[in-house]
């Protein structure tokens, strides 16, 4: 409760009017907050971790401002543990332990109850580093407390340094992660499971309260074995960086992939992406426009490492790159 009461006053962030009635109005005028999105893709914001802090206003306030922009969803990256560079030589860093990420049960939760319609996913959630019974738990109890709007994305991660100090093999992740899919989706359907793996084993237990349906699985990764498993598993997929010139290649590689295991490629989900950072606005609406006519049905917009310092520049950067994407 002192939370909550701490949280009814808004951070101001010179903006006119308060946060809850001028917000929408100010940022992009003719997009109501309570009206379906009116662009045709499901478009989301990335929820910048590295750069907004931990001032639980200012994360409410990026949630609600994405929220009345008319974006559909939020998604966020997964680290639980930072390495110092200087102490593994041998691996390469995108992050290190300088860089903020806050976890991301415990966030979506924060968010969805200051939030009515903004759905939230993981992008992605390494998986072979947790149990995978207690992410099914906290996957399903997600599911149900915001009535449906949470998207688990898994993949298997690139820092060897957070997993071995974890206690996970980093060498053997894949095979864990394909076991854990296994057993999530007999939690996910079945009161009581027997399952007995090379990495799990569970007897005549079961998760209560079990979700309504299944929670949807997304799968981030680009390498055949992944693309395999996303066909086998998952019910979209989380395209990265990918090498230049190579999507379509990539994106017809899966397509075969989902019709080798009897399923249809234009019923499976394709969240694509863009930095922000990376792209001239002059070539941002190009970006969009490649993904979109290779069949992406979601697309998420990444504000970090344009130099933005406070939650209203991370939103007029989202609400900019709707102005430039709407009409396409």
């Amino acid at each position: 409760m002192r939370m909550r009461e701490t949280l009814t006053t808004p951070l101001c962030y010179d903006l006119p009017g308060n946060h809850s009635s001028g917000l929408i109005a100010y940022l992009l005028p003719g997009l109501s907050s309570r009206n379906e999105n009116p662009l045709t893709m499901k478009f989301g914001a990335v929820f910048p971790q590295t750069e907004i802090g931990t001032d639980p206003r200012a994360i409410r306030d990026f949630a609600q401002g994405v929220e009345e922009l008319g974006y559909s969803y939020v998604l966020a990256y997964d680290h639980i543990l930072g390495a110092e560079r200087a102490s593994y030589p041998e691996q390469s860093f995108i992050y290190d332990h300088n860089d903020q990420f806050h976890e991301l049960f415990v966030l979506f939760s924060f968010m969805a109850a200051w939030t009515t319609r903004l759905e939230f996913a993981t992008g992605i959630l390494i998986l072979p580093q947790r149990d995978a019974r207690l992410v099914a738990k906290q996957t399903v109890e997600l599911s149900l407390l915001s009535e449906g709007r949470f998207r688990l994305g898994v993949g298997a991660g690139w820092n060897r340094a957070e997993a071995e100090s974890l206690n996970s093999d980093f060498s053997t992740r894949g095979k864990r992660m394909n076991e854990q899919l296994e057993l999530m989706e007999q939690l996910f359907t079945s009161p009581l499971v027997d399952f007995e793996g090379r990495f799990h084993t569970v007897k005549r237990c079961g998760l209560n309260p079990l979700p309504t349906t299944p929670p949807p699985i997304w799968m981030g990764g680009s390498a055949d074995a992944v693309l395999k498993r996303a066909a086998r598993f998952a019910q979209g997929w989380i395209p990265a960086t990918l090498p230049e010139g190579r999507e379509e290649a990539i994106v017809d590689r899966l397509r075969g992939f989902l019709k080798e295991a009897g399923r249809e490629p234009d019923d499976f989900g394709m969240d694509a992406r863009i930095v922000l950072a990376r792209f001239p606005e002059s070539e941002r609406a190009a970006e969009y426009q490649k993904w979109r006519s290779l069949g992406a049905t979601h697309f998420r917009c990444n504000t970090m490492g344009l130099g933005l310092t406070k939650v209203d520049e991370h939103l007029n950067a989202l609400k900019q790159f709707l102005k430039v994407v709407k009409d396409v």
